[in-house]
């Protein structure tokens, strides 16, 4: 048997086992069949896909073993249902690390392909949709009198915009004010801890310690009762209350009508009218949690008014906005769970813990 072959029927076995195993894990009730409130599978009136875009985001998840690209293998698994299920043609991204990925590539097959019956999305994501690497999608350095201003927005999530800004007096230290002018975009592709350590280090060394300060407050006489990981925190806090700082750098977090409007009208321009968004991650068909917020913090998406909100959910909040039916699981998810879920919908069977909004659902 040759080794095609041999896929071809591992694949074919491997959804048949998965239809069995989560037959055993929906509501004999359909009535209970979405915990959110939306309509039933009878109200949808979906027809057989015929086209499938799936969109496999890739992430490094700090502090785990998983792979970045773990989610491309439940996407291997879904393709081929689609195609022996349905006969349907599907198509896959690949090599989406960053929303400026995903923007370049559905933006050519927006110019050269119709729409698509469905988009499914497999990835990492939360309260507010799908989570990829927090990358910079614009910058710039704005000089004003003796007064320096670099600004840089990022984005993990659609709409939620991440603002980095350091503050600096051009005449203050000429060389620090040369080295911003001419290596602020090497800081694009850097965390804004590792900002702050690069351009600290800078300025310890190019700006002297005022030494009656750092008498004052860490003489070895101070110090004499401050031993290992105390005395080197203690030292840290001298060196920076005792040197004069040359920047100030802050971070906020703040939600961008413009970016999330941009990722909902390629959703809509992706899916036909009838057609069905699925966002294959944890937490998007789940309700809103209750916050106590920070001075800093801004409200969640589906908290807040924009696209006539707040919304119950994620799912409720891209369905009003792409006019589109949009689903997604609530609570946690494994890749195996997305594929389970998928397969379950298509085959019009009710399960636990799936939100399916259509456009008129609030």
């Amino acid at each position: 048997m040759s080794p095609t072959l041999k896929n071809i029927l591992r694949i074919s076995f491997l959804i048949s086992l998965l239809l069995w195993l989560c037959a055993t894990d929906v509501y004999s009730d359909e009535s209970q069949l979405l915990s959110c409130g939306s309509s039933s599978y009878s109200g949808l009136k979906q027809q057989p896909p015929r086209r499938v875009l799936l969109i496999p985001l890739l992430s490094k998840e700090p502090l785990t073993t998983a792979s970045p690209r773990w989610s491309e293998q439940p996407a291997r698994t879904l393709a081929a249902f689609y195609r022996n299920r349905f006969n349907a043609d599907v198509k896959q991204l690949h090599d989406i690390w960053s929303w400026l990925d995903y923007y370049q590539q559905v933006e050519q097959i927006m110019q050269q392909q119709t729409a698509f019956d469905r988009v499914i999305f497999i990835s990492h994501g939360g309260f507010d949709g799908p989570i990829l690497t927090n990358a910079v999608y614009w910058h710039d350095l704005q000089i004003s009198g003796n007064k320096g201003k670099l600004l840089q927005f990022s984005e993990a999530q659609p709409g939620l915009k991440n603002v980095l800004s350091i503050t600096y007096d051009t005449e203050k230290n000429p060389i620090f004010s040369a080295y911003m002018a001419s290596h602020w975009p090497e800081l694009a592709p850097m965390k804004p801890p590792e900002v702050r350590h690069l351009l600290k280090g800078l300025e310890k060394q190019l700006q002297p310690l005022d030494t009656a300060c750092f008498q004052r407050y860490c003489s070895e006489d101070s110090l004499s009762t401050s031993h290992g990981e105390l005395r080197e925190a203690r030292l840290n806090l001298c060196e920076l209350t005792c040197r004069e700082p040359l920047f100030e750098q802050k971070t906020s977090v703040e939600i961008s009508h413009k970016q999330f409007f941009h990722f909902t009208d390629t959703l809509s321009s992706l899916t036909a009218t009838d057609g069905l968004i699925f966002f294959g991650a944890c937490n998007p068909g789940s309700e809103a949690p209750e916050k106590t917020l920070e001075r800093t913090e801004t409200e969640f998406l589906i908290n807040s008014p924009i696209a006539g909100g707040p919304h119950q959910s994620y799912v409720h909040l891209v369905s009003a906005t792409t006019g589109r039916i949009t689903a997604g699981p609530i609570g946690n998810s494994s890749a195996e769970d997305i594929v389970n879920r998928v397969i379950l919908f298509e085959s019009g069977r009710p399960q636990r813990n799936l939100c399916i909004v259509t456009p008129a659902t609030k």
